[in-house]
């Protein structure tokens, strides 16, 4: 490889001369005058010139080796790294810089003649750029040995992050010493990884010890915000604005999100987590350059990658998107305590108070969407009764919307725990559906409102039919259905069994009334007590009125509809229970008086079995007309009418 010329890599740098005259100026200064006054000075004592011999000596072991690894005067054609040539010669060549700067240090203290000092000036020159020029080389060459992934993983193994916990100017060879940690506990990628930090390290505490730290953070930030800049550009984080991501379509906007949480997990645990670590270690000896590398290098990616959930945020409201809106709070909220470590640094505080901010906005865009979504319950319009008193369509998507919700019960328990309490009213209802809920959430307490608000609007769609019976019937129907709904889903943890029994009373309470609504005018039509002085008419007159009545109910009922089974039955067997037995005992009580009557299938159209089949009959979606009169052999064995009756 060619021999790197600095500065052309980075123009803003000085040249080599003018770093040597600003890093030493006053080793200049102090040689400038030593002339003036060198006849005044006085007699060394012995103890100076023992220590003037060793500091001579060594400038003049700094010398050899520094010049030996000066490329202009060294034969190789293409530069030769000495870090990966000679690694004990590179701590030699460490040491001999450390020495050199004593010897300067000593000259300049000692007011001594300025020719050592001047040598000694030239070679901190040729060592500084050899170093500036190493730390270069490793940088860009050993990429694979300082990608995030494998500091990260470095970092992360503590027999590892035991050893790099000494400073390596206190420590044997790093690469020694993670050698010795056996092989079975370390990886080869992660014992390169850590020789490559511990070169950097070494030449970075020397460079800044020197006083060229400018120029060694110069050459670390613009290859290290590249490698983060790459970083984020292959995980897909690219800068965009709030009218791009705005103009999305809706399941593009969904992949994206879902993109970006995979992505963003990855950025910050590995790329962002690595990066800080890499700084904080090869830049342990000064707080100050450490934290600004570090934001140089990752504020601008930080912010980025946490600005795309407010733009999401942003987007125009609807229902379903609440979702992705959640998925991207969870995923932030995750990882905010790292985020918060990682940007710790107030410099690079932006980028903690953009992740805030995302937060901020999705929770009240939440919050909006459900406001929102009560407002659309309440406004529902639809005037057209469901057929049958069956389930009405805002039953079935509020539902199944509360259901999707309760799935994110730990997101939302973040996001409504801070908002304002619903004021609650039950005005529609009167029994406890939210007072008594065994939790006292906000969560558990915002659904079962929601629920409420459904009930209330429910109430008002039952007045819509002209049966009263069927009023009672729509509500126990679709109230049994929200009870289904709750038990299959999350629903019924956060709402609670007490929650769910009130609402039983309530189907409880609407199927008995339609009972009675229904079914009343049939037993009126038989007489309270069996009395045998009645007359003959009489009798025929109470079978007359009990066909008639019971075949209207029946024919009226027939296209009524209860979806839940054990609804279903329950109501039959519960209307079979009153009227069969009721109606047996009359039968054949009386049948024997009209026993020799002509026409009697005229008169008495209904046998007990008759009557328990048109009841097994009725509530079945989709049922086809069926004769009235139903053949006594038909079997009933599997009817639970005559299950529970017989």
């Amino acid at each position: 490889m060619a021999i790197l010329d600095m500065s052309k890599r980075e123009p803003s740098s000085p040249s080599t001369p003018q770093r040597a005259k600003k890093s030493l100026f006053s080793f200049a200064k102090t040689s400038s005058s030593l002339s003036s006054f060198s006849s005044h000075i006085p007699p060394q004592k012995p103890s100076l010139t023992f220590s003037r011999s060793i500091m001579e000596e060594n400038i003049d072991s700094a010398d050899t080796i520094i010049k030996k690894w000066d490329h202009k005067e060294s034969s190789f054609e293409k530069f030769t790294s000495l870090f990966q040539e000679d690694r004990k010669e590179a701590k030699e060549y460490i040491q001999c810089v450390k020495d050199l700067k004593k010897a300067m240090h000593f000259f300049v203290t000692q007011h001594s003649t300025c020719n050592k000092l001047v040598l000694a000036q030239n070679l901190m020159q040729k060592a500084m750029k050899r170093l500036e020029n190493e730390f270069y080389q490793i940088l860009s060459t050993k990429k694979e040995h300082l990608d995030p992934e494998s500091v990260s993983k470095s970092n992360r193994s503590s027999h590892i992050s035991r050893s790099i916990s000494v400073d390596s100017s206190e420590s044997t060879d790093l690469g020694n010493e993670i050698q010795h940690t056996g092989a079975e506990s370390i990886s080869e990628a992660e014992r390169l990884s850590f020789l490559t930090m511990s070169d950097l390290k070494m030449i970075a505490d020397c460079m800044i010890g020197s006083g060229y730290a400018k120029e060694c953070w110069k050459i670390y930030r613009i290859i290290r915000k590249s490698m983060v800049d790459e970083g984020l550009y292959r995980l897909g984080i690219e800068s965009r604005s709030s009218a791009y991501v705005n103009a999305m379509k809706p399941n593009v906007l969904e992949h994206q999100v879902k993109h970006w949480i995979d992505s963003t997990k990855i950025a910050v645990k590995t790329l962002f987590y690595g990066e800080r670590f890499l700084c904080d270690h090869v830049f342990s000896t000064s707080k100050k350059i450490n934290e600004t590398c570090f934001s140089d290098i990752a504020k601008e990616g930080g912010i980025v990658l946490l600005k795309f959930p407010e733009f999401v945020a942003k987007t125009k409201k609807s229902h379903e998107k609440i979702f992705l809106l959640m998925d991207l709070h969870e995923a932030i909220a995750e990882l905010l305590p790292e985020i918060e470590s990682i940007f710790s640094f107030d410099s690079i505080s932006s980028v903690k108070v953009q992740a805030v901010s995302s937060l901020s906005k999705l929770k009240i865009s939440v919050l909006n969407i459900i406001s929102d979504f009560e407002l659309s319950i309440q406004r529902n319009s639809l005037k057209t009764p469901v057929p049958g008193g069956g389930i009405h369509p805002l039953t079935n998507s509020v539902s199944d919307y509360l259901a999707s919700l309760a799935s994110y019960n730990g997101v939302l328990s973040d996001i409504i725990s801070d908002s304002t309490s619903t004021k609650f009213s039950e005005t529609c209802f009167d029994s406890p559906l939210i007072s008594e809920s065994p939790k006292n959430s906000s969560v558990c307490a915002k659904l079962a409102w929601i629920v409420l608000v459904l009930l209330c609007k429910l109430d008002c769609k039952a007045e819509l039919y002209n049966d009263i019976a069927l009023s009672y019937l729509f509500l126990a129907n679709n109230i049994q259905f929200i009870i289904e709904r709750v038990r299959g889903s999350t629903l019924k943890i956060i709402l609670g069994d007490e929650w769910i029994l009130n609402l039983e009373r309530k189907v409880k309470l609407y199927s008995t009334k339609y009972e009675n609504v229904a079914w009343n005018k049939v037993f009126l039509c038989l007489p309270q007590s069996l009395d045998p002085s009645i007359s003959s008419d009489t009798i025929k007159e109470h079978f007359k009125r009990f066909n008639e009545s019971f075949e209207a109910t029946y024919q009226r009922q027939k296209s009524w509809v209860v979806p839940d089974g054990t609804l279903r039955d329950e109501i039959k067997v519960s209307i079979a229970r009153k009227l069969v037995p009721f109606y047996r005992d009359f039968y054949e009580y009386y049948m024997v008086v009209l026993s020799r009557e002509k026409d009697l299938e005229v008169l008495v159209r209904f046998s007990p079995d008759n009557i328990g089949n048109c009841l097994s009959d009725l509530f079945h979606e989709n049922v086809r007309s069926r004769s009235l009169i139903l053949s006594s052999s038909t079997s009933l064995s599997n009817s639970c009418v005559w299950q529970c009756i017989s």
